[in-house]
């Protein structure tokens, strides 16, 4: 049987004075010094760790700790083997990224892909007690020496990452530092073994009415006495066991189970995600040799991209049934992702299971996840939609890139086959689109190899093999071939990013794209977040550390652009922090409303960011600290199965009554138009009844519609539970009162309920649960508060809070606290 021993823990950090890269000058002082490790890890946590650097997400010591990536590095440990058996490997499940790998003196191989897996047989050079020596070079070294040898081409980013297999955003994006590292990121174990064993499982899945199929590929390996031996191989699920015999000399088989009854495998919003255990294991004889232990989900999915009418749609079905996707981009946890444990990426999916969240795309510059991010969908019902790694740059096709990229391709693809959850294969981020619309051709290395053929036909080729059952799209934004745009509204996949750049978010409601698959809106980080990664005495909008943790290019001049369309400019930083979250609620809720309300022709949207890797003012709904910025909360709202929305039309307001639900909506529509003292000039009701699945759009009438003063008065929308609201007049030009919000504090268990209450209406209430606690939380964002009403903000923490903690400044603000002064 194979037997396992875990090399996780400690190991250690050396200089290696003797690799291709010159020994950076602040590298000196540490030549011959051993620095204590923690595998899986990264060079920079250990260093700083070992306080040798500091911490480089803190003010600008990013730039301080630049030499850390330009160093080659030794990492080892030594171990015991328990010798005898016929094979001895060692396995690295994550190397980042150029290494060669020595036990005992001897070099066992060589790794120079960060997003696969490495086995070495160390059989021929173990003894009782073996030294293992990883020698790291610097990421640039590697990557500046193939841009050399094959070109340097097109890059939305200066940094090489296009020429080394590494997570492209360890080099730096418009959300993330410049800290490119090394070490062994995922686990590291030595494995022993005889006679054969199971090299991997690729379960795929079909149903046939109430039948669940499963035909597991089984790829074996064997010793030199394996070879001529017959194998047996079970395959157990659902209660039953199905056998096949291997015969000798064969490496591979391919195991057919029936389920009859299934129950099948479906995502948030249509049903139980249920999973069946399948367990794999190898005989020779009556002698178990191996064991493989996964779990598979029942379910059929599909892209629907028959042309119609307006175009090419986008539309995800499962099991037959089609859904709107509300979905989220997700990004690596830490620029260090072998920080990342189970618990905080299961923490963060929990988070956008409850924002209503149903799809999660795994982006293209980050990394394939660990196998706990895709169990946790699997258990919560997100689909992963899911980029192979490239973003954002013209890739060479030229060795050693290409093989590579393949064999990434080719493990990830085995690795993942087994997931339910994985739904759609996507071939890049934005590099077709980027082709076009940034002119790559025309520019210096544009008419060198950039991707295309990996895109177009290296992957679908590699996917037609290993897994046929997932629909693929060649990138994101793609219209579905060169005959249109690839960033076409009326053609599959868009990303809206005008309105950011360039716009306002006012324009997010000028068309209805068929699927967007990215868009988003910057806003600050929590408060907390940014004071303890900046140590200024005071936080200043202008200071250069609160600038560097703003990495979007002219980022700060963009916010202050686009807020100013809509608030009076401010230079107090609370102020600016609270205009930032209010403004990026705002575009977001206007884009995904509008979208939303724009069903069956829009079909998804992937909202860009859910989460953080550093503090920084970025498009993340979460901030790296775990800390829900207001735009969580307005995505949870936003992505309610039942949701209302007031949009401008055609000369007038329409109210649009968005029914996700399985159940028909039968209900009446309550209007008011109400001045800021909350007396109700007109109002107006109408029965409703919205089919599942569907979108009713009601003309609103001009009594309700048409203020007699818009500065003065606001339009609500209640049909049940739910509550829509309109502004007459942006806030800027709305009357402005001196009533002051009633906050009445009570200390409850687990925290503090506060009371919110105005005479006027309150227009974007807010609490700051982190001014009050580190590790307090609240259970709402933006909250308007209407006249005579009182709204209740759930303040929790690990310990009692004191009341008068909720006195303290902008722990209680309102969209007035962002305008006026006093």
């Amino acid at each position: 049987m194979r037997t396992t021993m875990d090399l996780a823990g400690r190991w250690t950090w050396t200089v290696d004075t003797d690799g291709r890269s010159p020994v950076p000058d602040l590298a000196v002082p540490l030549v011959g010094r051993a620095i204590e490790a923690q595998v899986p890890g990264a060079i920079h946590l250990d260093l700083l760790a070992a306080d040798l650097i500091p911490d480089p997400l803190v003010d600008q010591n990013e730039n301080e700790v630049s030499w850390v990536s330009r160093c080659d590095w030794r990492l080892g440990r030594t171990f015991a083997a328990a010798l005898g058996a016929e094979r001895i490997d060692l396995v690295l499940d994550g190397v980042d990224t150029v290494a060669s790998v020595a036990v005992n003196g001897r070099t066992v191989g060589s790794t120079r892909n960060m997003h696969r897996s490495f086995r070495f047989d160390i059989t021929a050079v173990t003894a009782e007690t073996n030294t293992v020596d990883v020698r790291f070079t610097s990421a640039y070294t590697e990557a500046e020496h193939w841009e050399r040898v094959l070109g340097a081409r097109p890059s939305a980013y200066p940094q090489p990452f296009a020429f080394i297999r590494k997570m492209a955003s360890s080099f730096g994006w418009d959300w993330g530092p410049t800290l490119p590292g090394c070490g062994l990121w995922r686990e590291v174990r030595v494995e022993t073994w005889s006679t054969a064993r199971i090299a991997a499982v690729r379960p795929l899945v079909a149903v046939y009415e109430e039948t669940g199929i499963l035909t597991a590929h089984i790829d074996l390996e064997r010793t030199g006495s394996g070879a001529t031996l017959p194998l047996h191989l079970e395959v157990e699920i659902a209660g039953q066991a199905v056998h096949a015999e291997v015969p000798p000399g064969e490496d591979s088989a391919t195991v057919v189970v029936a389920v009859p009854d299934v129950r099948r495998w479906y995502p948030r919003g249509l049903g139980e995600p249920h999973l069946y255990p399948v367990a794999v294991s190898l005989w020779s004889g009556k002698e178990q040799l191996d064991e493989h232990c996964t779990r598979v989900g029942f379910r059929t999915v599909a892209v629907d991209r028959a042309p119609d009418a307006q175009g090419t749609p986008f539309v995800v079905t499962v099991n037959g049934r089609p859904l709107f996707v509300k979905g989220v981009n997700w990004i690596p946890e830490s620029v260090f992702p072998g920080a990342v444990t189970a618990d905080r990426v299961r923490t963060r999916l929990v988070q956008a299971a409850e924002a209503n969240v149903n799809l999660v795309r795994v982006w293209g510059g980050g990394v394939h996840e660990s196998d706990a991010f895709y169990d946790a969908c699997d258990e919560l019902g997100l689909l992963v939609w899911q980029d192979f790694l490239f973003a954002c740059a013209a890739y060479p096709e030229e060795e050693p890139i290409r093989s590579e990229v393949l064999a990434e391709a080719r493990e990830n693809v085995v690795r993942l086959s087994s997931h339910p959850s994985l739904a759609i294969w996507n071939g890049n981020n934005e590099n077709l689109w980027m082709r076009l619309d940034k002119d790559w051709a025309a520019q210096p290395g544009g008419e060198l190899t950039w991707g295309e053929r990996y895109y177009l036909e290296w992957l679908p080729e590699l996917l037609r093999q290993l897994d046929p059952t997932r629909p693929y799209t060649e990138g994101s934004p793609w219209s579905g071939s060169w005959a249109h745009d690839p960033n076409d509204t009326d053609h599959q996949t868009f990303h809206s990013w005008d309105a950011w750049n360039e716009d306002d978010y006012t324009v997010y409601r000028d068309s209805s794209p068929r699927f967007v698959s990215e868009f988003g809106w910057q806003g600050a980080a929590a408060w907390r977040t940014l004071r303890d990664a900046i140590t200024d005495p005071e936080l200043r909008v202008d200071a250069d550390n609160v600038r560097h943790h703003q990495k979007a290019i002219d980022g700060h001049a963009k916010l202050a652009r686009n807020l100013a369309r809509h608030l009076p400019p401010t230079s107090d930083f609370d102020r600016w922090h609270l205009q930032t979250q209010w403004m990026q609620v705002e575009a977001v809720r206007t884009g995904v409303l509008h979208w939303r309300a724009s069903w069956p022709r829009t079909t998804g949207i992937i909202v860009w960011q859910l989460n953080d890797l550093w503090p920084v003012t970025s498009w993340s709904a979460i901030d790296s600290a775990g800390r829900c910025k207001p735009l969580y909360f307005a995505l949870r709202d936003s992505y309610a199965p039942r949701v209302l929305t007031i949009e401008p039309g055609d000369g007038a307001l329409e109210l649009c009554v968005v029914n996700d639900d399985e159940e028909a909506w039968d209900t009446t529509a309550y209007l008011a138009r109400r001045g800021l003292d909350g007396v109700t000039a007109a109002q107006w009701s109408h029965p409703l009844s919205v089919p599942p699945r569907s979108v009713t759009r009601v003309v609103l009438p001009s009594a309700v519609a048409e203020p007699s003063d818009p500065g003065a008065e606001f339009l609500v929308a209640t049909v049940d539970e739910e509550r829509a609201l309109w502004h007459f007049a942006p806030p800027g030009e709305a009357r402005r009162h001196g009533t002051p919000l009633e906050a009445t504090v009570t200390a409850v268990t687990g925290g503090l309920d506060i009371g919110v209450r105005s005479d006027h209406l309150a227009r974007d209430v807010l609490v700051q649960p982190d001014r009050i606690h580190p590790a307090a939380t609240v259970d709402r964002g933006f909250t308007t508060v209407l006249p005579g009403e009182t709204e209740i903000f759930r303040v929790r923490a690990p310990e009692p809070l004191d009341p008068a903690s909720a006195q303290a400044a902008f722990v209680v603000a309102s969209l007035r606290d962002t305008i006026d002064p006093d």
